[in-house]
């Protein structure tokens, strides 16, 4: 095709926008409401993997080790724990020093500590899983391990959490792909609107010897601009609510801060991806349904 009649069926179908505004305007909109929604609820989801990251973070699986053992056995329990592939860190706690910090919490019974004939804190591995919905599994592990009495682990928050994590990403799923669907079906009748308007024009062009491509062209055109216009609006709309959430959320820290939310992701971090994702998208969803409406409309 030469540069001429590319530029040609460019201008048409950027022209065609202007022509049928209301159409344009409306696929405009639904297509600015859709992107705006899925932008936010992946920045949303991201700031909860973030969260859910830091509350995993902070729970342990407790190991105990009774009675006086030698140090042999607590290198061997520590070796097993720490090399665990579910775990991030293990930190060891001993008995000595638990029962140090229990006398000095509870001073005003320090003498009658003094007559106890033996400590009874035992030995303890504060262990910090890296995936919680294994925790399970791996607390049974650690029961196997010689010279470990005792494991105990948040096993029932474990699996609220698992089951939250589970529910939240069903949720995004389903809204992203409802808003998709939406896209393409205005823009599937907004491009179709247009092909019946001109009927006449496209007779005409097809007995003179008009191919499919110098039909659907500018319809596809038409699509991607509306796309494109859209995604650029979604990006500063999503970048003006994200930033009055967070700036909502650093006003009063003293609860979202237990929740890990002080380290939300920040949009200047995220800002080009979001534009960049913006505008693929607004623009795949405007060429999806041209393609759509074209192919069963236009009988070239």
């Amino acid at each position: 095709m030469r540069m001429s009649n590319f530029n040609y069926l460019v201008r048409r179908g950027v022209g065609s926008v202007f022509k049928n505004a209301m159409m344009s305007l409306a696929s405009f909109f639904v297509l600015l409401v859709s992107l705006i929604l899925i932008g936010l609820s992946v920045l949303v989801a991201m700031d909860i993997g973030v969260v859910m990251s830091n509350i995993e973070e902070k729970n342990e699986i407790l190991v105990y080790v009774y009675g006086d053992v030698e140090q042999s056995v607590l290198s061997h329990i520590s070796d097993v724990l720490s090399t665990n592939p579910n775990s991030l860190s293990t930190v060891f706690y001993s008995k000595e020093e638990a029962w140090e910090d229990y006398r000095n919490s509870n001073s005003e019974y320090m003498e009658l500590y003094d007559y106890l004939p033996y400590n009874p804190i035992p030995h303890t591995y504060r262990v910090t899983v890296k995936d919680i919905s294994k925790i399970s599994e791996t607390a049974e592990e650690f029961r196997t391990v010689e010279g470990v009495e005792k494991v105990t682990a948040p096993q029932d928050f474990a699996s609220v959490l698992v089951n939250i994590r589970s529910t939240l990403s069903v949720i995004a799923g389903a809204l992203l792909i409802a808003m998709v669907v939406t896209s393409v079906i205005i823009i599937y009748n907004s491009i179709r609107s247009s092909v019946f308007a001109r009927a006449k024009e496209i007779n005409i062009m097809k007995v003179v010897g008009a191919t499919n491509s110098f039909v659907k062209i500018p319809f596809f055109i038409e699509g991607m601009f509306i796309g494109a216009a859209a995604g650029g609006a979604s990006w500063f709309v999503t970048k003006v609510i994200y930033e009055a959430l967070l700036q909502l959320f650093r006003d009063d820290l003293t609860i979202w801060q237990i929740f890990g939310l002080s380290s939300m992701v920040q949009f200047e971090n995220v800002t080009w991806y979001v534009l960049a994702a913006n505008l693929i998208l607004g623009t795949l969803l405007g060429a999806i349904g041209t393609i759509i409406s074209t192919g069963k409309y236009v009988k070239v």
